[in-house]
Parts: structure tokens; sequence; C-alpha cells
């Protein structure tokens, strides 16, 4: 029998919920990697160790801590051209870098400036809000609300009451996309950006018990 023809085992309304909370960003997350390629493992390398220090010097320069910049370990790879016929073109040496501003207004100056230091590699500027925490747990306070209103609803269009809840589920922002929220605070998932701001969002499943009308 079809699905929606009956429910095998009838327990009362499960609904979701969504929210999302704005914020202008006070965070961001630079990416870059130098990468240098020699003929020889030991030249990659000290070619690599030589950026690394020039970047961390820029940095410094920036009055960026030691402490907001994350070094990958120096990683060797050999390199090949492949045309007409396999060439072998030298080790390369790689160094990534996650660089975390809390002054934005140096952003330019210092992703300019590193570059220039030897960082061959933009991987991306990702923008974040330090109070995620608070942000996330309005958003989760007003994904319940949303989800009630929803059941609610729902059980008024029925005749019947809500009773109390019996089950929550958190849907995290990744999963968001397989639900359709009737929620009244759309917004993207966590990490969509419009031009100054950053959506923090959350989900939730709510099971509620029915009592006759």
């Amino acid at each position: 029998m079809n699905g929606t023809q009956s429910i095998d085992s009838p327990w009362g309304v499960s609904v979701f919920g969504a929210a999302s909370v704005d914020a202008a960003p006070d965070l961001a997350r630079l990416r870059v990697a130098i990468s240098q390629t020699k003929n020889k493992p030991g030249d990659a390398f000290a070619a690599t160790r030589t950026g690394v220090n020039r970047i961390r010097e820029v940095l410094r320069g920036h009055g960026v801590p030691e402490t907001a910049v994350s070094t990958s370990r120096l990683n060797l790879a050999s390199q090949w051209s492949y045309g007409n016929e396999r060439t072998f073109l030298g080790y390369e040496c790689t160094a990534s870098f996650v660089i975390e501003l809390r002054e934005l207004d140096i952003l330019e100056a210092v992703l300019v400036d590193v570059v220039d230091a030897g960082a061959n590699e933009v991987k991306g500027v990702e923008f974040d809000v330090r109070r995620k925490r608070e942000l996330r747990a309005r958003a989760r306070t007003a994904a319940v609300a949303a989800a009630r209103e929803k059941a609610a609803l729902y059980a008024e269009a029925a005749g019947v009451h809500l009773g109390p809840v019996i089950h929550i589920k958190d849907v995290d922002a990744e999963q968001m996309q397989g639900y359709r929220s009737h929620s009244g605070n759309h917004g993207g998932g966590e990490g969509d950006l419009t031009p100054g701001r950053v959506t923090v969002s959350a989900g939730v499943v709510l099971g509620l018990s029915l009592v006759g009308g």
C-alpha cells in the first residue's frame, strides 16, 4: 500500500523547524600555501622553509600573533609533465597556512603581503563570527519555536490537541538541505555569505504526542 495512505505505527506528530541568525563577521581565516620545485629534495625543502620564514615575518609585521597562524608540515612530492613523453620536473615541497585575523581591515594588506613574500597558492578566505556558540543557541531556540508553531497548526486543522514533546532530533546545517522548512526565519546554511553578514543556522525535528479534541 502506498505510504501516503496509511501510517503503520501511529503515535503523534513529527515536525521540522529551522531558523537562522545573521551577524556581521568579526573573524577571517585566510588559507594560503607556498610551494617550491627544485631538482633536489634538499633544495626544495630549503627554498620552502625560507618562504615560510618570510611569510611569518610579514605576519609579525602586521601584528598577527603566532597562535593565530597554523602551518602544515612540509610535504614533498615528485612532479612530472605528461606530453608526448613523461618528463620529470623536480621535487615540489609545499607548506600550507591558515591565518586567523580578528582585524578585518588589515585582511587585504595581509593577503597582498603574504603573496609578495612567496605564498603562490591562495585557497580562499572564510568569514566567521566569534560569538557562534551564542548565535547557534539563539537559532536553535527559534527553530524549536518554529517546529512547535507548525505542530500546533497541524493539530488544530486535525481537530486534536498537542501532548508533550516525546522526541527531539538535532539536524546539522549540512543536512538541512534535505528538509523543507516553513519557519518564519529563512536563511542559508552556515557558511552562506552575503555582503556584510554570516548566517548561523539550526534545525530540529520534534515529535509530539496527540490527544483527542
